[in-house]
């Protein structure tokens, strides 16, 4: 056979030869485990972490263990109570209902409270944290705790969490939800060059390091604030290996942003059933800006908007008897 017959074959089948030789390799290969950084749970009892936030915060208080981690949970009110669930934002944990959360137990609500994954007690995979992730999260919770159906209240970010598992899981919701300074529909321009910057993939490889959250810890301990809020999410940041990475990608992939499909799905959702949607913002937010209130009505038709003059983004903590009231209201039609 002449030489270059013989390269020919050569460049046919050595082609086939790799590429048998790649899969018989690689498949079946043994799945990655997703790593689970640990919560507040695993500070120490003395840290003052449990001062500001213990894990019985709220009474009813659980833990349930999911496929991505451990999620602290609180149910609070009467057993027999009109159902609702309360979805915190990006960076603070459930604390921020704390003077929300009791008068709608008050007034006879059955409550359920968590923290996402990657904030207070509950555990941070590391992973995507996108919509879907938050969305499967909460229906997890809900079979566990057995709930056939609930209102859904979000704030800032758990707005475009609510949104995403009402359009995912309408048949979890009741015909009521509440948006309180919700994201989900956020311009990139709204956030700032910092914060796109601390968000990136190498900041956030930086801000995991053991050394640099030894330095948050420094300056935690040599600075305490009078703000517990703050402070809490000062710790977080310090002490909790995942938080940092969770509250990174969930500004690149979580539900800030790019959710207007499933607050559309929402509103015809709503146009077919006879729901109903509560909007509640404040005019000084900062955050996401009044201005997204109207595009939330016209992407929900049908939704009622309550607007407080003067309130800041976090406003379930700066005006909780205005919000409480919206709700209740709301909630008791």
């Amino acid at each position: 056979m002449p030489p270059s017959s013989a390269f020919q074959w050569f460049l046919l089948v050595c082609p086939a030869v790799i590429i048998l030789s790649y899969f018989v390799t690689v498949f079946p290969h043994t799945p990655q485990s997703v790593h689970i950084h640990s919560s507040l749970a695993l500070l120490d009892k003395s840290h003052p972490s449990w001062t500001l936030y213990p894990d019985n915060f709220y009474e009813g208080g659980a833990y349930v263990r999911l496929p991505y981690g451990s999620v602290r949970y609180w149910l609070i009110g009467p057993e027999d109570g009109q159902r609702v669930v309360l979805i915190h934002g990006l960076s603070v944990p459930s604390i921020i209902w704390k003077d929300v959360a009791p008068k709608l137990a008050a007034k006879g609500h059955r409550v359920l409270l968590y923290d996402l994954y990657g904030r207070g007690y509950s555990d941070a995979p590391h992973t995507t944290y996108d919509a879907n992730l938050y969305s499967t999260q909460l229906a997890l919770l809900l079979q566990h705790i057995r709930w056939e159906r609930a209102s859904i209240a979000g704030l800032s970010m758990g707005g475009g969490i609510a949104a995403t598992f009402s359009a995912q899981f309408p048949h979890l919701v009741t015909n009521k939800i509440v948006l309180i300074s919700s994201a989900g529909l956020m311009e990139s321009s709204d956030l700032s060059r910092t914060t796109k910057f601390l968000s990136s993939p190498l900041m956030q490889a930086v801000t995991s390091s053991v050394p640099f959250r030894f330095y948050l810890q420094y300056l935690a301990n040599q600075t305490p604030s009078n703000d517990s809020i703050g402070e809490l999410v000062r710790i977080q940041s310090a002490y909790l290996p995942g938080y940092n990475l969770a509250l990174a990608s969930s500004i690149r992939d979580g539900p800030l942003r790019s959710l207007a499909p499933q607050f559309a799905a929402l509103g015809r959702h709503s146009r077919k059933t006879g729901g109903q949607a509560l909007v509640i913002w404040g005019t000084n937010d900062k955050v996401v800006p009044y201005r997204y209130a109207s595009r939330v009505q016209t992407l929900i038709p049908h939704s009622e908007l309550v607007t407080i003059q003067g309130g800041p983004h976090d406003i379930t903590i700066s005006h909780p008897d205005e919000v409480a009231a919206a709700m209740i209201e709301f909630l008791g039609r």
